[in-house]
């Protein structure tokens, strides 16, 4: 699967994992490069849906046509797969992700770790 990034921050981490290790730490590094790697390896991102790695769940309200992909108990990579819709159907068709960052949304209060 072809992986594009939302902003110049994140791909700057992605592209030296070695950089991202020295400003997030290396376990989130470790898990996140790990998720990164299982979606390129992916043909389609209902493929990589179907694996269950990172229980890839669909986000709702203000991150409608998002997906959170889980880095730990409470931090998710938040991608949005590139294609005409969100059904099940187009997303057997799409090839193409934006990874928009690493963060946990959970509870009152959302806190980014990428960018």
């Amino acid at each position: 699967m072809d992986i594009e990034f939302d902003d110049k921050k994140v791909q700057t981490l992605f592209d030296d994992f070695d950089l991202m290790t020295k400003k997030k730490g290396i376990e989130i590094t470790k898990i996140i490069k790990k998720r990164y790697h299982q979606l390129k390896a992916a043909e389609t991102f209902a493929e990589y849906l179907l694996t269950g790695l990172g229980k890839p769940h669909s986000l709702s309200g203000d991150r409608y046509g998002l997906y959170g992909i889980s880095v730990n108990a409470n931090i998710r990579l938040i991608v949005k797969p590139i294609s005409e819709d969100i059904s099940k159907e187009s997303l057997i068709k799409c090839t193409k992700v934006i990874i928009k960052g690493a963060e946990d949304y959970h509870g009152d209060k959302t806190t980014i770790y990428i960018p």
